[in-house]
């Protein structure tokens, strides 16, 4: 049977389980539309702005661990996704995104709506198509798909010509593919493996770093194991952060910039390090001439890319997470080995114990002004420490990372790479729709929700209803921070006047608007909120103006030279002393 270009499309997705595509029609993409009008299979989610649907399919994806979908059109459809496609590309997430494109004969006339969008999206893209022919169409289909999901995931566009969707030929989907130019190595190598082995269990000072990667890699499960098997502290990164269970004993916290005192510490004095799914980002790395100076690195990774790229490492090994870290299991449980230097271990915990005592997370509770650390942390009781988290960018995002202890993979959902505000709230609906049944709340500050806020019409269409806990402390809290510690206080334009009454903006979108002022309140307010369990709720709550995120390693400075909450100094590793900055 011939279908039209746009009834491949809808196959293709039917053939690959997809389930949601959210997006925004235009006029070069209606083939497709009309095509996904006479189905019931999948569902369109209709966004308000084509960004949105990138960041909706990204918390999709990275809740559900399917890939998210995307379908724009042309010229401004496409160029609003961008900012979508590169947060999902920095973070390596799962996506295809479907762009209609002007006729084939009209490509580089400079037609209305036309953009160049191989040529724009190339750089924050892991692969992309423009398909010419309608018999290589479902075939493209397939290889993006198939690209995006495996090896290090990411988005792929492929982008769709009006009349390619309009022409016909004999539907033929593979049901495999290769591809000789794109091969993943899946298998780490054997001897890599022993010599990591070798080096861990003669460890005296180790720690194990996870990332991202051990999330994406469904390795959540072999961290853990492999981590209490050798009984060395974990540190996650803020991407990692339910790779490993937060509430257990050898967890010493997220690290890097604001990070805890005694994983930043442990990453400093360490003598071997396990990265596992890592890519030792900036924010978690500080100074590069002054990171891990004693440290022999092990580094598992599936994208050979990433290896080396920062950090020189003593033992690379390239596969699946998972795969190598069960090969590791078995062989330290074939040979019957343990670590080495037990003693020496020993001493290491309670040189860990010695700087988890300095609690660096602690905060001056106060009766009269809502501190935003105890949200986060009556928000962590409220769900017991089962809802999906998103969140946007700024001072609020490291508060939740701090402060809500992430048990299992895929509940922390947020734009770490790129650092994308306003992706929020599109990716709280994305997650909901991803998993119906778990609580999903949307932790955001009063200028990233601004930036996506149109999504609460969407939300309310599609029932998806989301807790949006808005820290609302009047600035753009990251940048005022900065402003504070590094420009003399000028506070340049980080002061957000004019705000909106945002209960009575929730209520104009048909949603609960709740607004908390006081410390005594804001249990109570969210234990309503979340009884609320058909309703998207949005809890205002107004926040201490003047409140910092602490830990911090400024600019330039090491693991052992953190700010910490309340004193003008940083902490050094070996001295009992204060370093002034």
């Amino acid at each position: 049977m011939e279908l039209t270009g746009a009834e491949i499309v809808i196959r293709a997705l039917k053939e690959e389980g997809v389930d949601y595509v959210f997006g925004y029609p235009g006029g070069a993409i209606l083939h497709v539309y009309d095509a996904i009008h006479a189905q019931n299979d999948i569902q369109h989610v209709l966004v308000r702005h084509e960004q949105a649907a990138t960041h909706a399919a990204d918390g999709y994806a990275r809740a559900s661990g399917k890939p998210g979908v995307v379908l724009v059109t042309s010229g401004p459809g496409v160029t609003n996704a961008v900012t979508g496609i590169a947060t999902a590309f920095m973070d390596s997430i799962p996506m295809v995104i479907l762009s209609g494109q002007v006729p084939t004969k009209l490509i580089g006339n400079d037609a209305f709506q036309e953009v160049d969008s191989v040529g724009i999206t190339r750089p924050c893209v892991k692969h992309n198509f423009l398909v010419k022919d309608v018999k290589e169409l479902a075939t493209t289909l397939k290889k993006a798909f198939y690209i995006a999901t495996t090896g290090r995931p990411g988005p792929v566009l492929v982008d769709l010509p009006k009349d390619i969707t309009a022409a016909k030929t004999v539907f033929d989907y593979p049901h495999n593919i290769k591809m000789r130019s794109y091969s993943p190595t899946l298998k780490g190598h054997t001897g890599q493996i022993r010599k990591a082995v070798k080096l861990i269990l003669k460890a005296e000072r180790p720690i194990v770093y996870v990332g991202g990667g051990a999330i994406l890699g469904e390795a959540s499960k072999e961290v853990t194991e492999l981590t209490r098997m050798l009984g060395y502290p974990v540190t996650n990164t803020l991407m990692g952060l339910g790779a490993y269970p937060a509430t257990d004993p050898q967890f010493v916290g997220m690290l890097g910039m604001h990070g805890t005192y005694e994983a930043n510490m442990c990453m400093h004095d360490c003598d071997v390090m396990i990265a596992i799914g890592a890519r030792f980002d900036d924010r978690v790395t500080g100074n590069l001439e002054k990171f891990a100076p004693y440290a022999r690195i092990v580094h598992i990774d599936i994208d050979p890319s990433s290896i080396a790229k920062n950090v020189q490492v003593e033992v690379p090994i390239v596969g699946s997470v998972a795969n190598v870290l069960r090969a590791m299991i078995s062989l330290i449980r074939e040979e019957g080995s343990q670590p080495v230097k037990k003693e020496a271990l020993a001493r290491w915990w309670r040189q860990i114990d010695k700087w988890r005592a300095i609690d660096s997370l602690s905060y001056e509770h106060s009766d009269t002004i809502i501190k935003p650390q105890y949200v986060m942390q009556q928000l962590y009781t409220v769900t017991e420490g089962n809802a999906i988290v998103t969140s946007d960018v700024g001072q609020h995002q490291m508060w939740a990372a701090q402060y809500y202890h992430f048990d299992l993979p895929r509940r922390w959902i947020n734009s770490g790479g790129l650092g994308t505000m306003g992706f929020g709230l599109p990716a709280a609906m994305g997650c909901k729709l991803a998993c119906p049944d778990l609580d999903v709340a949307c932790v955001t500050g009063e200028g990233s929700i601004q930036m996506m806020l149109q999504e609460l019409s969407t939300m309310l269409q599609y029932n998806t209803p989301v807790k949006i806990v808005n820290l609302n402390n009047g600035y753009l809290g990251m940048v005022r921070q900065w402003q504070e510690f590094f420009y003399e206080k000028r506070y340049a334009m980080s002061y957000m006047d004019a705000l909106p009454d945002f209960v009575k903006l929730a209520e104009a979108y048909g949603h609960v608007g709740m607004k908390i002022e006081h410390p005594g309140d804001v249990e109570a307010s969210l234990r309503e909120a979340f009884a609320m369990k058909d309703r998207t709720v949005f809890l205002d709550f107004i926040t201490d103006p003047e409140e910092n995120v602490f830990p911090m390693i400024p600019a330039g400075g090491a693991h052992n030279e953190m700010l910490l909450a309340g004193r003008d100094a940083m902490r050094s590793t070996h001295e009992e002393g204060m370093v002034l900055v």
